[in-house]
């Protein structure tokens, strides 16, 4: 056999190899002949293959936590309640769908300060230095006038000196705060006022964090005694985990609050449902972007668990989780 015929050969037997035939879901997507069909669009996602399969199996995750009766943590960073996700996290707080909130203090104030005054689309490529002159704060592309945060304070400071008056020189507990927030901002709009509403726990890793932070600060210029007891807070959050039956989270962004409802479900051996929508990467061993696996090894998560990590913009999939789970579980009464 000449050189040529020894080299095809060789080539044809790398690449041409007989191999094993594949059994499971076969690979297709949504036939737009049939018309348009959000469900069914949505359905088609277990086929597509990428993030759309692993999304549709975190709504089964989900919909198997609401089935099991668990105990559902709801954690999400700040920028969630900057966006229109405010409005799905106040949705499922005000019809009692999930047992308890951890976010961050951003998540916290702009609650409120969107009680106060509107948010507007704005644009990522803004000239920071431009908003900046005109006192346009942006949050991607999320812009809010400073005026806001000037407004913030003079409705939190009075709020602030009355807790300290009824607290008599004791540390005042931070979900405690955060739920008589609620009850004064008497807006159903917020997200805690529900919360304070329906008695659904709220808790914040990283209160001093943020405006929330800064008035602190403010306040303690005119009472140097003022004091949060974050202590008590995390006891009490930590005793929510212990004699569950079942236990799940959903956790947007990551960060503290994706650390914060793992590492307190450790001490019950782990989550029974997990779910976790994030754009985070795990190589730099960041916790942040720690996968599913990762949690089972300190025992965050329990080795059966149900669990998955969707790697997606949240502002777009959690409506969708929301409707093809909670909102639909309602709707089917």
């Amino acid at each position: 056999m000449d050189e040529a015929n020894e080299n095809e050969k060789s080539a044809r037997e790398n690449l041409l190899r007989s191999a094993a035939e594949i059994n499971g879901i076969r690979i297709e997507g949504y036939d737009f002949d049939k018309g348009v069909d959000y469900s069914k669009i949505i359905e088609s996602f277990a086929s597509s293959g990428a993030q759309a399969s692993e999304f549709s199996k975190a709504i089964d995750v989900v919909n198997d936590m609401i089935k099991d009766d668990a105990f559902i943590f709801l954690g999400y960073t700040s920028n969630m309640i900057s966006s229109g996700n405010r409005d799905i996290i106040r949705w499922l707080v005000k019809h009692n769908k999930v047992n308890a909130l951890v976010t961050t203090a951003g998540g916290i104030e702009e609650d409120f300060i969107k009680c106060l005054g509107d948010f507007y689309l704005g644009d990522f490529r803004a000239s920071g230095k431009e908003l900046r002159e005109k006192g346009v704060n942006r949050i991607g592309n999320i812009f809010v006038s400073n005026n806001r945060y000037v407004e913030f304070e003079k409705w939190i400071q009075p709020i602030l000196e009355e807790l300290y008056q009824e607290s008599k020189g004791k540390a005042i507990i931070p979900s405690e705060l955060i739920l008589k927030l609620g009850e004064k901002i008497n807006d159903e709009r917020s997200i805690y006022y529900w919360a304070w509403k329906n008695k659904i726990p709220v808790y914040c890793p990283a209160i001093t964090d943020g405006a929330l932070g800064d008035n602190v600060y403010f306040f303690k210029f005119k009472r140097d005694d003022f004091v949060l007891d974050i202590a008590e807070d995390v006891k009490r959050f930590n005793d929510l985990t212990i004699g569950l039956k079942k236990s799940g989270a959903i956790v947007l962004g990551a960060g503290v609050v994706k650390h914060a409802v793992l590492n307190a479900n450790m001490l019950r051996n782990g989550l029974d449902y997990s779910v976790y929508i994030n754009t985070a990467l795990e190589f730099d061993a960041s916790d942040s972007g720690a996968l599913p696996e990762e949690a089972v090894s300190w025992g965050k998560i329990r080795k059966n668990a149900k669990s998955m990590k969707v790697f997606g913009d949240a502002t777009i999939l959690f409506p969708i989780l929301v409707a093809e789970s909670f909102a639909r579980n309602q709707a089917a009464g």
